[in-house]
């Protein structure tokens, strides 16, 4: 299945396609609010996607709202550590608005908030945290392909790889041994100052260790150096590691993006934690 289009209209940044189905506004940017919200009802009906997912500040929201919108989750000093952005639903498909798997993220969900908080302990011998270069790219593509046989952004793709890591996004790495064995993300909003905590992974024979609570302690450190205000995640609602491993390191719990994502072969809803860096 080809990757999804990322285009600008009217202005906003948007990705769309048949891989999960749906349109992300992923920055509205400048655009006109009232004009948005028709062009995106355009293009869903066009394109036959089940949901729209915008992500807007709270400011901007009333013309989503009106057209039949509702809030699934906020971070509060999202942009600017000041104001609030809202993680807006519409579903096109209705049968799309209700998760099979709903029991079991209110468990895990319940299991995460309860964690205690806490930093990892050393990590295992031979091992060390590591911003990754160019030079690492084959072996982040190779981890990327091996971890995830589908995703929502090119992760696997070299060019992505490299462009992105010149432009917004530092990419942090556990090296045992000489190897790569675990990644993530901090996707950097450079103006507005959030950053997305992402693209966790942990090859299959060193999972148990905690490697991405160690990755993501030296994110925050990293992000808190180069000035960003607000971390937050998406994070896989049914992954209970993943939701306890932002718990423990203090992020709240905002809510819950239903079947939102194509991650891992399927459409899967995801859980928004936050932080104030």
């Amino acid at each position: 299945m080809k990757n999804d289009i990322i285009e600008r209209r009217h202005g906003a940044l948007i990705q769309h396609g048949p891989k999960s189905a749906r349109i992300y506004v992923m920055e509205c940017a400048g655009a006109n609010p009232e004009t948005l919200v028709q062009e995106l009802l355009l293009l869903g009906a066009e394109r036959g996607y089940g949901k729209i997912f915008a992500k807007v500040p709270e400011l901007a929201s009333a013309a989503f709202l009106r057209a039949g919108f509702h809030e699934e989750a906020r971070i509060p000093g999202f942009f600017a550590g000041e104001e609030t952005a809202l993680f807006l639903a519409l579903f096109i498909d209705t049968r799309r608005a209700r998760s099979v798997d709903e029991g079991e993220i209110e468990r895990i969900v319940t299991l995460a908030v309860n964690a205690e908080v806490r930093s990892p302990g050393p990590l295992p011998d031979g091992c060390m945290l590591r911003i990754c270069t160019p030079d690492d790219i084959p072996a982040m593509s190779s981890i990327y392909r091996e971890v995830f046989p589908t995703y929502p952004f090119p992760i696997e793709d070299p060019a992505w790889l490299l462009e992105t890591m010149r432009t917004h996004v530092d990419y942090y790495g556990v090296s045992c041994e000489g190897r790569l064995v675990a990644l993530a993300s901090s996707e950097m909003d450079l103006e507005g100052g959030s950053v997305e905590m992402t693209d966790f992974a942990t090859l299959p024979d060193w999972r148990g260790n905690a490697l991405a609570l160690h990755l993501l302690q030296e994110m925050e450190e990293g992000m808190r150096r180069k000035g960003m205000k607000t971390a937050y995640t998406i994070a896989r609602a049914l992954s209970g590691g993943m939701n306890i491993t932002f718990a423990r390191r203090g992020y709240q719990f905002s809510g819950t993006l239903v079947n939102n994502t194509n991650i891992s072969g399927g459409i899967e809803s995801m859980n928004v934690w936050f932080k104030p860096l």
